[in-house]
């Protein structure tokens, strides 16, 4: 598992930048096109990175500048078993299933933190979903409803500000998910406004023993243990790219089933399911953000520890390379004469 960079590099910057991907031992196939670029003129550069040292490259090379003077794009791929990937695999330390690229996770956010149309429109049916379910006492919707909700990659985005230390990016984000929230939460209870005026729901649907559905606005101690555990998976699950592992994350939280179940609430105006409810969404965010924001530090601290250990590594091979074997080595000694 590699990341192919390709660089767009100006002209004053080509000779530093290829001179540092040549010496970094986990960069191998550099390539170097001058003058490739035509609007605006650049040289191009590529070049593959081991997956566990592509955010470390990544970090390096915009500290040099090329993020706003030039270009960077990447694409991570699968290469079949050759030499140059088993030493780039040699070169990196740690697992490249396990390595976070930061940059990605970051990109991530940034577009999580705006809502489009399209999160809008899934919240809204979710939350109907969960209002359905409530009516009709379905766990089956239940699940559907979670399944549906587009919530978590909103929520991932709040703990990767607070980890990264990009505040207005958590804010940003954080703004996100409760008008997004009050919006779903406001139009399913007009829409069941609507349904009680027609006579298609009642306030007994709502407050009649659910043993189903009951549960998810009776917020307990494992309400929130399962949030802790749902924000670890999920937010782990994104870093390291393994979505396929977010369907459990979906299925695991009650956080839109009691937003259905507080818009349903709100509409007939009852006190212990508004205050229920609220409680359960309430426990399940603080929950999932608690966790989510836990697991990335400990992620960073651990692959800061691993990066200085692969830049330390690839120092001392430079430094040997330069200086020769030591003459005590065994291609330093000279075979005796008899």
């Amino acid at each position: 598992m590699i990341v192919h960079l390709r660089l767009s590099t100006p002209a004053d910057m080509t000779d530093a930048v290829v001179s540092g991907l040549v010496e970094d031992p986990r960069v191998t196939d550099v390539t170097l096109v001058r003058g490739a670029g035509v609007d605006p003129p650049r040289d191009v550069v590529e070049a593959d990175v081991a997956r566990e040292a592509a955010s470390d490259v990544l970090g390096t090379l915009t500290r040099m500048g090329l993020g706003s003077r030039g270009g960077i794009s990447m694409t991570e791929t699968t290469v079949a078993p050759c030499e140059s990937a088993r030493e780039l695999e040699r070169q990196a330390v740690g697992s490249p299933d396990d390595a976070v690229i930061w940059h990605l996770v970051e990109r991530e956010a940034e577009k999580a933190s705006s809502p489009t149309a399209t999160y809008l429109v899934f919240l809204c049916i979710a939350t109907a979903l969960a209002s359905i379910a409530v009516i009709t006492d379905s766990a089956v919707l239940v699940v559907g409803a979670m399944v549906v909700g587009p919530e978590f990659a909103v929520i991932a985005a709040i703990c990767t500000g607070i980890a990264l230390g990009r505040w207005r990016l958590a804010a940003r984000s954080a703004a996100t998910l409760l008008w997004t929230f009050a919006f779903a939460i406001v139009v399913i209870m007009l829409a069941a406004l609507l349904a009680a005026s027609l006579d298609v729901v009642s306030a007994a649907d709502v407050t009649r023993p659910r043993p189903q559905t009951g549960f998810i606005w009776r917020p307990d101690l494992w309400s929130f243990i399962v949030a802790l555990l749902a924000g670890t998976a999920g937010v782990l699950a994104l870093a390291t790219d393994k979505t396929s592992a977010m369907v459990g994350v979906f299925i695991s939280v009650t956080t839109v089933p009691a937003a259905g179940n507080l818009a349903l609430g709100l509409a007939i105006f009852d006190t212990a399911e508004i205050t229920g409810s609220a409680a359960q969404l309430a426990m399940n965010l603080a929950g999932m953000i608690i966790a989510g924001v836990l697991t990335l530090v400990v992620q960073r601290l651990v692959w800061r520890h691993l990066s200085d250990a692969m830049r330390h590594r690839s120092s001392e091979r430079r430094l040997r390379a330069q200086l020769g074997p030591s003459p005590t080595s065994p291609a330093a000694v000279a075979p005796r004469e008899h």
